[in-house]
């Protein structure tokens, strides 16, 4: 059994972070990708014509993105702490709205917003943090 490496401090770095914010941006791009494929769903006409109603540009966008992604992801997280890297999939939950803000123009209010600002202190912390 071998002893538990020290807990060293890492570095972020403005590429990490510049990688970082290109994952949890992509995978909010696919967020929007996943709800246009599913506004083209067909539904109650059986299982071959749903099945055909998935396959097409806005789930093969999905599926590129998602896989570029994950592989972005796992380059990231060589030599990189989970624990560091993780919360910045958080943003996820701020780009997701903002885009469909712009792009479905779904509405966003006020508590949105605050919500955002704490989210975004919070992860601030994180990454200045050790």
């Amino acid at each position: 059994m071998s002893a538990p490496l020290p807990d060293l401090p890492v570095s972020l770095g403005a590429g990490r972070v510049l990688g970082l914010l290109t994952v949890a941006f992509t995978l909010g791009i696919g967020q929007v990708f996943f709800k246009i494929a599913a506004e083209r769903l067909v539904i109650g006409r059986g299982v071959t014509a749903f099945a055909g109603s998935l396959v097409g540009w806005p789930m093969a966008t999905v599926l590129l993105l998602y896989g570029g992604a994950t592989v972005l992801w796992v380059y990231l997280l060589h030599g990189l702490p989970l624990s560091r890297a993780y919360p910045f999939i958080a943003l996820v939950f701020a780009f997701v709205p903002l885009m469909s803000w712009l792009v479905f123009r779904d509405a966003l209010d006020l508590r949105y917003g605050l919500g955002l600002v704490l989210m975004l202190a919070g992860l601030y912390l994180i990454a200045a943090g050790r």
